[in-house]
């Protein structure tokens, strides 16, 4: 199929991103009721939140890499099968620790089947000035499937639990497949490509462009999938905090919002850079969200609503650098590369994005699992932003902005 346009195209594709991040955030979102349920330390729910991420990163590497070589439609099509099963899996099957380790991990797997892929389409058909715009949408649409997976497992939960919580989510993932057989458009082939992949992913390792944008993102996706895995359960701490009668507002739906806003944040921070300076912009983008980050975690005893307010900003600021960064990893690319490039961005990545979650978990433990606890919990979250502003301006004194 041809779009009519690139926003046209880059519309279906974005579409159906969102429907294959359906299951992304029903871990998170309910995590309090699988720590009553299975009775799990702050560690391991830690160890399954970032099982997501181990399993996108096992994989991503080869799925993302081989779109210079193979349709990258056809791996998102693998990716989206993936999904629906493991969903299924964790809805029918999941009994505690390891069950709940084994099939989120394969659920990484899926996303790693998914979102890189769908990258590469977008951008193989967006080429121009523009380009960077349209893969900011695209980056900034997995806040949209992001939250709406925390909505969704929030209502379906209370009305049903969460196995069916999960049942649904799996619904959602099938609407991706549909959508990527018959309205995604294939990706280019680089024909004449004859390097193999371990070269490929050497050159990528050897610009200095492009791994100023990776490393950047890395910290940027420390600080973010943190944040994502626990703020559910920090705004619960904080209600348990609050006097008798006080108005709080479900966790589940603020998360939603949260990652709802983070698209209008990513796209903005992107037309940003583009107008004022990557590099520049990205990383006061950082330095801010650092200093909010440090603090966050100490007000869980404020009023509620000042709670939510702050955690809404922590939300903006820590999305406001991410379609910057990818669009810089992108834009970066050497030649004839551009999936290689997005293997080893995505790979180094999520990689960051498995050790914050399990890292948070652990001081949360250390602590006590206290309002101290979480104090430090979030420097720890924030803190590791802090490397992203010294790799864009080490590595990148030569990096396109």
């Amino acid at each position: 199929m041809r779009s009519k346009s690139p926003y046209h195209l880059t519309l279906i594709v974005c579409i159906s991103e969102i429907f294959a991040l359906s299951s992304i955030a029903t871990f998170p979102a309910l995590l309090p009721t699988f720590q009553n349920e299975w009775q799990l330390s702050h560690t391991a729910a830690g160890w399954i939140s970032a099982g997501y991420y181990a399993g996108y990163m096992a994989l991503v590497p080869w799925l993302s890499g081989i779109t210079d070589r193979i349709d990258a439609r056809k791996i998102m099509g693998f990716g989206a099968i993936l999904g629906i099963l493991t969903a299924l899996g964790y809805a029918l099957f999941a009994q505690g620790f390891w069950s709940a380790l084994i099939l989120r991990f394969l659920s990484g797997i899926s996303l790693a089947g998914i979102y890189m892929p769908g990258l590469k389409v977008v951008s193989d058909h967006t080429e121009g000035a523009l380009q960077s715009r349209f893969v900011s949408f695209y980056t900034a649409s997995f806040s949209i499937g992001a939250s709406l997976s925390y909505l969704v497992a929030g209502e379906i939960n209370a009305m049903a639990g969460w196995r069916w919580a999960f049942a649904t989510s799996a619904i959602g993932t099938l609407i991706a497949l549909v959508i990527v057989i018959l309205y995604v458009p294939s990706g280019k082939v680089s024909i004449t490509h004859k390097r193999m992949f371990l070269s490929d992913i050497r050159v990528v390792l050897k610009s200095r462009e492009a791994m100023a944008y990776v490393l950047g993102y890395a910290a940027h996706m420390w600080e973010l999938f943190s944040f994502r895995a626990w703020m559910v359960a920090f705004l619960v701490f904080s209600i348990h905090l609050q006097p008798t009668g006080a108005f709080t507002w479900r966790p589940t739906q603020v998360a939603f919002l949260i990652n709802l806003i983070g698209l209008p944040a990513s796209i903005g921070g992107n037309e940003l850079s583009r107008r004022f300076g990557r590099r520049k912009v990205v990383s006061w983008v950082m330095i801010i969200s650092v200093g909010l980050g440090a603090v966050l975690g100490f007000t869980a005893p404020l009023p509620y609503f000042l709670v939510v307010l702050l955690v809404i900003l922590y939300g903006i600021t820590v999305t406001g650098d991410s379609a910057s960064l990818t669009a810089g990893a992108v834009a970066a690319a050497p030649e004839g590369l551009r999936g290689t490039t997005l293997a080893v961005h995505s790979t180094i990545g999520f990689g960051a994005a498995f050790l914050g979650p399990l890292a948070i978990g652990m001081v949360l433990d250390i602590f006590g699992g206290n309002r101290l606890a979480w104090g430090m919990g979030f420097l720890a979250m924030a803190g590791g932003c802090l490397l992203g502003p010294f790799f864009l301006h080490y590595l990148g004194s030569k990096a396109k902005n």
